[in-house]
Parts: C-alpha cells; structure tokens; sequence
C-alpha cells in the first residue's frame, strides 16, 4: 500500500492494522539489500499495531490509524535506538520521544524502524553513513540522495506508507527528487525540531516522504505547532493543510538562473517548459524572474552550518555519553581519540571548516558576512514572494547519480544547489515527482511558498501534480 489512502480502503473493508503491518515487514525483509533500515522495531510496532486494531473498533482511533512510518535515524524515540548514522552514537538510546515524533504517535501511527542517512545529516548521497550506502530502489547502482536517504528508499520501495526526514539543505527534497516521492520542507519554526538531533540549527527542518500530496499535508499539519520545548517553534495557528484548496489565475515565478544554468540535464529543462506551459494553459500566469544570487548560495549555506556543526557536535565528546575510546589515556586522549575514531570523514571535515570559520581571525570575514549574505537571499526571495504566489524551479539539474561517481566534496556540496535557497530563507518549500527522464528515472520539481504558507503550497502542488507534462 503506497498511500493513506489505500490504508484506510482496506481497513474499511475488513482488514486490520495487525495484517497491514505484516505486510510492511514483510516487504522490509524483501528490500534489506537496500540497507535503508539499521533497525526494524518489530516488537513495538506490532505492540501498537494490535492496541490501534483495538481503537478502531471501540471507535477512538487517531487521524493517522494504521499509518506505518519509518524515521530517520536523527529522531528520538523513546526506548530506541538512535545513533545519527555514526559510530560516535553506537549504543545509545533516546530516554525521550521527540515532538513532531510524538504527535503522530499520538493520532495512532505506527513506527516501524530507524531509517539510515548521511553521518549526522551531513551529505547529498547517503554514502556518508558509517553503516554504509543506502541503495536507490529503482536502479541499485545508484544513490538515493541524501542526507535523508534511506528514508526516501523506503517510501519508494513500499517499506512503509510515510517516514520522516530532515532538511538542513535539502535533505529531503533531493532524495524525493531521486525516488520518485513527496517530498516536503515546512516553514522554519512551524514543526518542532524538539528531538531531532541537531546539525545546522538554523537551518534544520522536520518533514515527510510520501507518494502523494495528501499525505504529506496530513503530516505536516499534525506536526505542526507551537512548542514549549524548541522556543524557535511559532505561536501561529495552524491551518488545514489536508484540504488542498483550488486557486484559480495564480501568478507564478521561476527562477531565470535556474532554468539557464549550465549542466542542467536538458530533460529536466524540457519538463520545466512543458509545466510552465500547462500552468499557462490552466489559466495562471508564469514569468521569469531574477535572482541573481545563484552562485553565493552554496557558499554561504556551508559557510554558516559548518559553523553551528562544530557548536552543536562539540557535545559529542567521549565523556558524557556515546562512543569512548578504548585506547586513549587521559582526559586529552579521550577527546582527541574518541572524536577521530567516532566521527567519519564527511562530519570531521565539515567540523574543521566550522571552527576555521568561528575563529577569532576569521570570524568576521566569513560567519559576519555569511550572515549579511542570507540576510540580501531573505529580503529578494520576500520581494518576489511579495509580487507572485509561488516559485518554481527544479530539485535537482540532473536525475540520481552513480555510487561512488562523486568523490570531490566540492562537486557533492553542489548537488544542493537548488535546494538551499529554502533553508537559507526558511521558506516552505516542495519537492514533486513531475518528470520521468529517458533513462528510466524520476526528478523533481520544487515549488517555494511564502512563509507559513503552507496551506496554499500544499493546494497548488495538488494542482501540478494533475497536469500532464508528458503530452
């Protein structure tokens, strides 16, 4: 079952969550090969999946009763296992159930297992992980994208009907945009990140994968909400998100560098001309707009979280908690040896640039003027939001790329290039499975809203994903 909706047919049709349940297990031991689970909580899902069948029939059951979900291996749950994909964490178990997590729990979902990512959400492919590579579902020599990998390879494999994901540079986008699922970043501050394992905290975003827009709105909505544990939560009301309102003669921005740019795969270009004709068709109006920034964002966006990575992972330090080493002597010994033996390449290396950044000399020359930077991004993504409805541009310039193909951290951090315009911003923003490629695989489309908007975001995505670019 790929959708919600399917789960809730059957069950009015006499199936029971236990059943649907097996049925995801089931499916979960077919696609180990995949390595997109580090850990399947039978034991606890079936617990509940039998609690939730008693619901239903006393008629108390939750929005989201016999829901599956997977969770990135960056959520705390209480009682689990939760180790960031790093060896750093090996052993560790949350005493706590995070708030977005918690939420859906509360309306009845089921938790099926951990799902593997990049180390501490740090990469585009999910070849990071200290528990190896998650392999894509619809071609197995190729990546999933990343950080939230085995995430997106789980909902594109039928492994379960939703799981959550983090996006600190598109980390759920991009994967959706590889797989061939929904993928969505909110608002900042509209979803809790109470729970979530920090790497880049302002930046750092909760969300859902799914197969369809539906789905996805329903989760969010449930999350979302005002926090009295993350003071970065909004106070705002929350809206509706699952009725998916219809808008007539929107006006629609795309990104003119976007669409122009050099090593954008020509088929992706063509789906973006072929929806921005339909849209036309469909009574809205398109235009392209400037936004001349392009090249300053990828930049930026590693310049300021590398910065909070090496605040926020100062905590892993082999004293408190996690991995210890066994050969250091000494309290120095410890910190050095416990660090380089427990964090991998990828999270090493974006820790030194932090603390390079951070530094008294350097300080003022890159975090100073990264933060001026995002504040120029903020107010030109406001004015064009100030004029049009949405902005559209693709997720990715190419479709899922080989493992191993990209070895060249530059050429990695690239990948975002697209998808980190959001964080910096902390717009909500989409990615859709709009385009088949003539290689067989999908790519996304994205669709950036106006903050806390997420209501209109969800409705006009609904709207895209009825038009037919194929013709």
């Amino acid at each position: 079952m790929r959708t919600y909706t399917e789960v809730k047919q059957a069950l009015a049709s006499g199936d029971t969550v236990v059943r649907i349940l097996e049925g995801y297990l089931s499916q979960i031991e077919a696609s180990k090969h995949l390595n997109a689970f580090l850990e399947v909580f039978t034991e606890s899902a079936k617990a509940k999946a039998v609690e939730v069948d008693q619901k239903i029939k006393d008629g108390t059951a939750g929005r989201l009763a016999g829901m599956v979900i997977g969770i990135k291996d960056n959520f705390c749950y209480e009682g689990h296992a939760v180790s960031a994909a790093s060896k750093i964490l090996v052993g560790f178990e949350s005493l706590f159930t995070g708030t977005a997590l918690q939420r859906l729990i509360d309306e009845d979902a089921i938790i099926v297992g951990r799902l593997n990512c990049d180390e501490f959400a740090m990469g585009s492919s999910n070849e990071n992980s200290a528990f190896g590579p998650v392999l894509n579902p619809l071609n197995e020599k190729l990546v999933p994208g990343g950080s939230s990998g085995g995430s997106a390879a789980a909902v594109s494999a039928g492994c379960c009907t939703a799981a959550l994901g983090s996006d600190t540079g598109g980390s759920i986008r991009q994967p959706a945009s590889f797989t061939g699922t929904v993928g969505f970043k909110p608002t900042y501050g509209r979803i809790s990140r109470y729970g979530l394992i920090a790497y880049a905290s302002s930046f750092d975003q909760i969300g859902p994968f799914t197969n369809d827009v539906q789905d996805s709105a329903l989760l969010a909505e449930i999350m979302s909400g005002q926090d009295n544990f993350d003071s970065t939560a909004s106070t705002l009301p929350v809206e509706k998100y699952a009725e998916l309102p219809t808008e007539k003669q929107l006006k629609i921005a795309v990104v003119k560098e976007s669409y122009e740019m050099d090593g954008m795969d020509p088929e992706v270009k063509a789906a973006m001309k072929k929806t921005m004709d339909q849209l036309v068709a469909s009574g809205h109006e398109v235009e392209f707009v400037s936004f001349p920034y392009l090249d300053y964002m990828v930049p930026v966006y590693y310049v300021l979280t590398t910065a909070e990575a090496s605040s926020n992972l100062s905590r892993f330090d082999g004293v408190h908690f996690g991995y210890r080493s066994t050969e250091a002597k000494g309290v120095e010994q410890t910190y050095k040896k416990s660090r380089s033996e427990g964090f991998g390449l990828e999270v090493q290396r974006r820790i030194m640039a932090g603390t390079f950044v951070l530094s008294n000399e350097y300080y003022d020359s890159y975090y100073t003027k990264g933060q001026k930077v995002r504040r120029v991004l903020q107010n030109k993504t406001n004015e064009i939001l100030g004029q049009y409805d949405f902005i559209l541009l693709p997720t990715t310039p190419t479709t899922a790329f080989e493992i191993n193909a990209v070895s060249d951290p530059i050429s990695m951090y690239l990948q975002d290039v697209f998808t980190v315009h959001a964080n910096l911003t902390g717009n909500p923003a989409i990615s859709l499975p709009m385009g088949k490629h003539s290689n067989g695989l999908p790519f996304g489309i994205q669709v950036i809203g106006d903050h806390f908007e997420e209501k209109r975001l969800f409705g006009f995505s609904n709207q895209l994903m009825k038009l037919d670019i194929t013709a």
